[in-house]
């Protein structure tokens, strides 16, 4: 996986820091957008379909190699090279228009609870858009002697050094073509393929154990700057993309209420399930700090209902239970609790 799940979330938590006061309705997504930041990573394990949406091999397309661009549309490609070459070689900038796509309808029609998930797996896909190694065919360092960069940079560098990740916002603006955004962002990329390869070649230099202390500074030190760099305008894309695909939506108010109401104690506290992931059964807690009308239900990937466990009115205080999933099939799965004023989400894992 790209950046790793360490990586993944720094990205999609800080896309807060880029919020104008338009988008100040959007910091009750930052959690769940953190939270289901590598949803599309776990998908590869049971869909078939997912792993190619995670890079592009651009250099193996000749007319990159000579002119620095591709056919930006995925039939354009398709007509250029064929179906096997393309799939072969990754989708991913159509993954994330796709997924920016989605987003949007779902904004159009005031679907919030899918609106956020979309929202999740577009931030995934731009994080792989700034990672090098994902729009390489040297994705591992294969052609130039650097086996097993990949790991190294994108998780064990990653996790090792996240507390130094740290970066501001930028101004937002709405995007007009967001396919050429999309291709920009991966075009300009391209160049750090480079660095992250020179990057290992010193640090290798330093200690030639790549397990060393010394081989995880040196490749930390030679690559912070545009690692950092990368982070942000990661963030700062996913922002702008969410931004954008509001805006193109008509603006749709998410609070009809307003976004300048105080913070006020929450009337219900959900808690993640456990375990988790799980086979069979899983153990749901929650509180409410009011007697109110809930709505706790399992949805799955695409949002819709699979299990609804209460629909009543609650009494205060603290409940626990566990929920059986025998009848459900390995995946990703999304625990909800409403109430008329609250939602809550939690990721649940199922695994036979």
């Amino acid at each position: 996986m790209s950046w790793g799940g360490t990586g993944h979330y720094k990205i999609n938590s800080a896309v807060s820091l880029s919020f104008n006061q338009e988008m100040n309705q959007f910091s009750s997504w930052v959690e769940t957008l953190a939270d289901h930041a590598s949803d599309a990573d776990i998908r590869k394990q049971w869909d078939n379909n997912e792993a190619p949406k995670h890079y592009i091999d651009i250099d193996n397309y000749s007319e990159f190699i000579s002119n620095g661009t591709i056919p930006q549309t995925l039939s354009g490609a398709i007509s250029a090279h064929g179906s096997t070459f393309v799939y072969d070689n990754g989708i991913l900038p159509w993954a994330t228009i796709t997924a920016y796509d989605s987003l949007k309808s779902c904004f159009e029609r005031l679907d919030w609870d899918k609106a956020v998930l979309f929202a999740s797996d577009l931030g995934h896909y731009v994080a792989d858009g700034h990672m090098p190694l994902h729009i390489t065919r040297n994705y591992d360092g294969d052609y130039t002697g650097n086996d097993g960069i990949h790991s190294r940079f994108e998780s064990t560098m990653i996790n090792t050094y996240i507390s130094q990740i740290t970066y501001s916002g930028d101004y937002i603006g709405e995007i007009s073509d967001v396919n050429q955004y999309v291709f920009d962002y991966i075009y300009n990329n391209y160049q750090y393929v480079e660095s992250v390869i020179a990057a290992d070649d010193y640090a290798t230099n330093i200690n030639s154990d790549i397990y060393s202390s010394e081989y995880k500074s040196a490749l930390w030190n030679y690559s912070k700057n545009f690692t950092i760099l990368l982070f942000k305008n990661a963030s700062h894309a996913l922002t702008e993309l969410i931004y954008t695909a509001w805006l193109q939506a008509g603006s749709p108010v998410m609070n009809p209420t307003g976004i300048d109401n105080p913070i006020t104690e929450p009337t219900v506290v959900l808690q993640q399930n456990f375990p988790n992931p799980f086979s069979n059964s899983t153990k749901v807690q929650f509180s409410l700090n009011q007697n109110t009308k809930i709505i706790l239900q399992v949805k799955d990937i695409q949002g819709n209902t699979v299990v609804e466990i209460i629909n009543d009115v609650k009494s205060e205080g603290n409940y626990s239970f566990d929920i059986n999933t025998e009848n459900l099939s390995s995946g990703i799965y999304y625990l909800t609790l409403d109430t008329d004023k609250e939602h809550s989400v939690k990721q649940m894992i199922l695994v036979r």
